[in-house]
């Protein structure tokens, strides 16, 4: 934007929780922004006290954007979650109140993806128990049991960001991949893909989970589900905590139908960095518990900071909501030097661009350009008008009952 700005950067109050990498404040911060960052998560009762006057909100996996939470976020302009997951925020609550919510969804995938091979290969060779053996003082020099990976199966369920990548590392290292997914994907290298996910479940050595929490998805791999692996299989689940039994996991481990498993989400857990830890999983033979850090890399975190920085300063400055999870997706220019844009949030219902082309007519303004896209009950339309008219033409249209939030830029 230009020098004189209709969102002057020293009144933009950005507020970053749970540690978001530095890179995202030095990102704000070249921009000529403002920003408090605080190292902890917040409960939704903290946060909706000190949501008010906040623009834009940086969250992480700990902290839940309520339907309270954002009945008192006043000014909230976006949320950015630096982090792949979304289903800590009211996505349906947000964009019904005109807050389109971001998230990474590429830049900790190789992270991940490393994390599961490493640990495929540590479950084949039985080195985390090895490894304890060894602390406890005990040489168990052994290779019963102990397999190589060439030549297995690693079936992936979910082929979205992260699936593919697993698929292209295992194939380097000799594995056959097949994937499941809801959808058709097109594959990468020599994956194939299954029509069910029993057949994956029956057909592979490894079962890798990649999805996201869904009422489709929680629970998916219950106890029947578990028992359709094949025996001596691996679980491996390094998506969401509630898309497996854990009751059932150590059942199947205990009576040796699955050889191991490595988990590093789990349906509850603790709100600190560092806290205290239980699961029925502890002390199960040839399993792999790591405290969610699939995505924690110093490289992914980097880039997660730059990322969602980004996708924020976008939408904060030129109005472009490319990669908003729950929001019409519009790729835009910078805002034309001759001209002024306005942005309107609505209810997405018949009759709201006959209104506001109305008003057009009626004022005889000048559109120098005019974007609309549509999800579900919203609606994002921008227009570039000439300045003369541009404040006004923004009351009004603000003032249509369809209408949830609507600004001007410059």
């Amino acid at each position: 934007m230009s020098a004189a700005t209709s969102y002057p950067r020293e009144k933009i109050k950005i507020l970053l929780l749970e540690g978001i990498h530095p890179a995202a404040e030095a990102r704000f911060s070249g921009a000529g922004y403002t920003v408090e960052m605080v190292r902890d998560a917040l409960s939704p009762e903290e946060l909706a006290k000190r949501i008010s006057g906040v623009h834009l909100l940086g969250i992480r996996s700990k902290t839940c954007v309520t339907a309270e939470v954002l009945e008192a976020a006043k000014s909230l302009l976006a949320v950015g979650c630096f982090c792949i997951g979304t289903d800590q925020v009211d996505l349906e609550h947000a964009a019904l109140k005109g807050v389109p919510v971001f998230n990474a969804p590429f830049s900790n995938t190789r992270s991940v993806a490393e994390l599961v091979m490493a640990e495929i290969i540590m479950l084949a060779r039985k080195a985390g128990d090895r490894s304890m053996s060894m602390h406890a003082g005990e040489w168990k020099k052994s290779a019963a049991g102990s397999y190589e990976v060439r030549s297995k199966t690693v079936g992936i369920v979910g082929y979205g960001h992260i699936g593919p990548q697993v698929g292209l590392l295992a194939e380097a290292l000799g594995m056959r991949v097949l994937y499941y997914d809801t959808s058709k994907q097109l594959p990468l290298g020599n994956a194939k893909q299954v029509d069910s996910l029993d057949e994956l479940l029956t057909n592979s050595d490894f079962v890798t989970l990649h999805v996201p929490d869904t009422p489709q998805t929680r629970m998916m791999m219950d106890k029947d589900r578990i028992a359709r692996m094949k025996k001596g299989s691996y679980l491996l689940n390094l998506s969401r905590g509630r898309v497996v039994d854990i009751k059932a996991l150590r059942e199947a481990l205990d009576s040796e139908h699955l050889a191991g498993c490595a988990v590093d989400v789990f349906p509850e857990e603790p709100e600190l960095k560092v806290s205290a830890f239980q699961s029925e999983l502890c002390g199960a033979p040839n399993t792999i518990l790591t405290p969610h850090i699939g995505g924690s890399t110093v490289e992914a975190q980097q880039n997660i900071g730059l990322e969602v920085a980004d996708s924020l300063l976008s939408y904060t400055e030129i109005g472009t909501s490319n990669g908003a999870v729950n929001f019409p997706q519009v790729e835009l220019p910078v805002v034309h030097e001759d001209g002024h844009r306005v942005l309107n949030i609505h209810r997405n219902v018949p009759g709201v661009l006959s209104s506001i082309n109305q008003i057009i007519a009626q004022k005889d303004v000048n559109i120098m350009s005019q974007y609309l896209s549509t999800h579900a009950e919203v609606g994002y339309l921008i227009m570039d008008v000439s300045r003369e008219l541009s404040h006004l033409v923004k009351q009004e249209i603000e003032a249509l009952d369809e209408s949830i939030k609507t600004r001007l830029l410059y």
